[in-house]
């Protein structure tokens, strides 16, 4: 079987996570810089090698004091640390559109293996006959796996910021010619 490379279609793809802020709701935010791509065995994604980086200075959550915290060693320490990273181990295929990847994700200078649940759309043709596969991409980790520790306590009891970090991302991969 042909090995085919598949890169991202960034005018269609976002990286999105959402935590908890003082326990009453979630703040959303995104990685405005990051690249998707991925190895198949012609155009089965049921093995697929896939590599992700996202440019941690790049994080957006609509707030510049926020998002300069968030860059901050406190967090990301993006200065030190710029990049988070996923490779993947396996991608078990469970049905014609569902599949659960398996890989290892890097924040900082931490590994810790994550699992992901992957929703494929499909394989379609573009109007300039470009091959595009497209994907929703879900998950969670702990922030504090990955040595995002900081936290605040609130008088009222609780805490600032959530441990759990819900993962959303929608991928749109182009086949490489």
């Amino acid at each position: 079987m042909e090995t085919t490379k598949w890169g991202l279609d960034s005018a269609h793809s976002d990286i999105t996570f959402k935590v908890k802020h003082m326990m009453i709701a979630n703040v959303t935010g995104s990685f405005t810089k990051f690249n998707v791509d991925a190895t198949t065995e012609g155009n089965d994604f049921s093995k697929a090698k896939i590599n992700f980086t996202a440019d941690a200075a790049s994080i957006n959550t609509n707030n510049e004091q926020r998002d300069g915290h968030l860059k901050s060693p406190d967090f990301f320490d993006a200065e030190k640390f710029p990049n988070l990273k996923f490779e993947s181990i396996s991608m078990q295929k469970k049905s014609d559109e569902d599949y659960t990847l398996n890989g290892n994700l890097t924040i900082k200078d931490v590994t810790k293996p994550v699992t992901l649940e992957v929703n494929f759309g499909g394989i379609g043709n573009d109007p300039y006959g470009n091959t595009k596969a497209g994907f929703s991409i879900t998950g969670k980790i702990n922030r504090k796996d990955f040595g995002l520790t900081w936290n605040a306590a609130l008088e009222a009891g609780g805490v600032m910021v959530g441990e759990e970090l819900k993962i959303h991302s929608e991928i749109q991969l182009a086949k490489q010619k």
